[in-house]
């Protein structure tokens, strides 16, 4: 079954008042199936970040359809792509951006505030499984200034999971973490792929993180290749 697909998706950018939009990307297809693991890799500017915006519903194209399941994204408004995005995706960014004043176990359950299910027993039992199951149990109750910069990230990916989402979109995910950190987390989002059923699509500079994901593609000239 087909998760996502994107059809002919295009999108620019004004460069400037006096100069034609930039292309990013170009009649860009992509097929992702119900629990596949893709990495996509590319030069610097190359549109990755653009391209996970869109999948995520923080942009829209220019032209071209991003089809959910059987959801037709085009024809949302901003309200329904908002609950859209917070029942059905998940994110995990180059920084973690947890909330300094709040402990990891409180930050871990800020999603599901939005959707009144922050006292619910289920979330509370799933967060209590998932920080277990990242190894961050022992410092759950402590804030993330105190913590590594690989905890925080693994903090970062319970936070994104925690409301089910069939989508995991992960941006740079081990830029800011040294090579051991960044293996353990690469390991982890694959493993999580895999037990939680969440379909996972990683943007990535790194061959080793992206050699991990069942399937690779390379951004250039704004469109998709294998490999």
């Amino acid at each position: 079954m087909m998760l996502l697909q994107l059809q002919q998706i295009t999108k620019s950018y004004l460069s400037g008042s006096n100069s034609p939009g930039r292309l990013i990307l170009d009649q860009l297809d992509l097929q992702v199936a119900d629990g596949e693991s893709i990495a996509i890799t590319g030069p610097s500017g190359s549109g990755k970040t653009t391209l996970l915006n869109l999948v995520g519903t923080l942009d829209r194209p220019d032209s071209g359809k991003i089809l959910f399941g059987n959801s037709d994204l085009s024809e949302m408004d901003d309200r329904q792509l908002a609950i859209f995005r917070n029942e059905k995706i998940g994110f995990v960014f180059q920084q973690h951006f947890l909330l300094p004043q709040l402990t990891l176990w409180e930050n871990v359950l800020l999603p599901t505030l939005a959707g009144g299910k922050g006292q619910n027993p289920e979330s509370i039992e799933r967060a209590k499984r998932l920080i277990q199951r990242v190894g961050l149990t022992p410092v759950m109750h402590q804030k993330p200034p105190t913590l590594s910069g690989g905890e925080c990230q693994r903090c970062a990916v319970v936070r994104a999971l925690i409301n089910r989402p069939q989508l995991l979109l992960a941006d740079e995910p081990t830029g800011a973490l040294d090579q051991n950190s960044s293996g353990i987390l690469a390991d982890l989002l694959v493993e999580l792929n895999k037990e939680e059923g969440v379909t996972l699509l990683v943007v990535t500079h790194s061959a080793s993180v992206a050699a991990k994901m069942g399937h690779k593609y390379s951004l250039a000239n704004g469109k998709l290749v294998n490999g």
